[in-house]
């Protein structure tokens, strides 16, 4: 049975930073591309990272560009993203699932029936 956890959110200030993590069971993380998405109040689930299955291409909506990182570990079943330079934007509800890049690059519509509880990530002061 497919499942995600997310964690590693919390409250900020602008500024600062977080990791999160993302560990998955059910399915062998190797064989996918994994894909970071958040979800603001009153807003549509975006693909902000997505990162190939062996790590060496990684992708960024041009919002957290140059402050975001996404990373991942085979071994740990385990897909990361590193947020530094947070702002009160970055606010949101992030998940991780295994998606084409295509929805960080053109914005694809992506639906999922396993997603988790998301970790909440709010920056503020």
């Amino acid at each position: 049975q497919v499942h995600l956890v997310e964690s590693g959110g919390g409250l900020v200030q602008p500024g600062g930073s977080l990791r999160l993590s993302c560990a998955a069971s059910g399915f062998t993380l190797d064989y996918y591309r994994m894909t970071w998405f958040r979800q603001a109040p009153g807003k549509e689930r975006e693909g902000v990272s997505c990162i190939s299955t062996t790590g060496h291409s990684t992708y960024y909506v041009d919002s957290v560009k140059g402050r975001f990182t996404i990373s991942r570990d085979n071994a740990k079943n385990t897909v990361y993203l590193q947020m530094n330079s947070l702002r009160p934007e970055d606010t949101a509800v992030y998940f991780c699932a295994p998606s084409p890049c295509t929805v960080v690059t053109n914005r694809d519509k992506f639906d999922y029936d396993y997603w988790g509880q998301g970790t909440q990530v709010t920056v503020s002061t």
